[in-house]
């Protein structure tokens, strides 16, 4: 029997290691090639700390001065002295992966669809062409892919939560000119050779424990388009969710239907969406998504996820600081479109 644990370094990179029963997450970590960093090994010098994300875990020994009793309540543990006692969970290294010596994996894969999903944005599908070399990600991450007939390699977030049947999906917005979407509106067609490096990024879904505040800017509702698959498979979330969806103009609203299909699934979602230059015909919510945050809301703790445009996420960032909301996490992915 084992356990799953990624491990999530500073600048993205992430490794999923199998914790064999009462195995000490240090010592998995090393039979997989990932080399933590470490002195002691004995709960004492803190070397190996790092923040549980997730999971259930025993830990044999703290040395008050390797962690304050404030970073333990916060979820730090010790690497040389943790063993993960659920099926999954996921640990925080604040340090680069190449200090561990980790490299990042590129796959190879083929181009099975293009699906246009509206006027501005489509969904690009993959299938790995070797199912059998396991590529794991956190709902959240993204991949870097290269796109077919080029030497450019473009980032983009996860649409789903996992790969299903050797597949993954992208939501990828249609530039007026742009390497990929060209690529995609030119030339794409199913069975050109794609390669992906994952998994990438610091921006996942962490376990919930408190309610949930979704912004998207964008195509930036990929990444959350995968952690509500996550939360669906999961069947577990009894945290209210709450879904600010924003874009520049209505043709830019994209997997609306699949929006839709969670509000029929999960126990407490709901999402909103606000367009900033809409056209005459359009009825909704005219602004940008900051005008969609619900006070009543937000007066309770809560986790807040914000993945877009630089501009967007500084705007809601600033709305935070200067009401009066919650105690609150906040993560975030900015990104620009290329």
């Amino acid at each position: 029997m084992h356990n799953t644990a990624a491990i999530v370094f500073r600048d993205g990179t992430t490794r999923f290691v199998k914790v064999d029963d009462n195995e000490l997450l240090m010592d998995a970590a090393q039979r997989h090639g990932v080399n933590l960093p470490v002195d002691c090994r004995e709960g004492v010098c803190g070397t190996c700390r790092c923040l549980r994300e997730a999971g259930e875990v025993d830990v044999e020994y703290i040395d008050e001065e390797a962690l304050t009793e404030e970073e333990i309540a916060e979820g730090h543990v010790l690497a040389c002295q943790t063993r993960l006692r659920s099926a999954h969970g996921s640990f925080y290294f604040d340090v680069d992966s190449d200090v561990c010596s980790v490299a990042t994996e590129v796959h190879d894969a083929t181009v099975s669809a293009v699906e246009p999903v509206s006027d501005a944005a489509a969904i690009l599908e993959i299938t790995l062409d070797d199912p059998a070399q396991a590529l794991q990600f956190l709902p959240g991450q993204y991949a870097r892919l290269e796109i077919p007939g080029t030497d450019a390699w473009r980032a983009y977030s996860f649409a789903t939560a996992s790969v299903r049947d050797g597949k993954l999906r992208f939501l990828i917005r249609l530039l007026p000119s742009g390497v990929m979407s060209d690529y995609l509106r030119e030339r794409a067609r199913p069975g050109d050779a794609i390669s992906l490096e994952a998994p990438l990024g610091a921006f996942y879904l962490r376990e919930v424990q408190s309610p949930l505040l979704m912004v998207a800017g964008g195509t930036g509702l990929s990444a959350f388009l995968g952690m509500l698959e996550q939360l669906e498979d999961a069947g577990d979330c009894a945290q209210p969710i709450r879904l600010c969806y924003g874009v520049t103009q209505e043709a830019d609203l994209s997997e609306l239907d699949r929006l839709d299909r969670f509000t029929e699934i999960l126990p407490d979602f709901a999402y909103e969406t606000v367009v900033m230059n809409p056209s005459e015909a359009w009825q909704g919510r005219k602004g940008v998504v900051c005008d969609l945050f619900d006070l009543d809301f937000l007066a309770q703790p809560f986790d807040a996820y914000l993945c877009g445009p630089p501009p967007m996420i500084e705007a809601s960032k600033q709305w935070l600081e200067e009401r009066e909301v919650g105690e609150h996490r906040l993560f975030f992915e900015k990104f620009v479109s290329s």
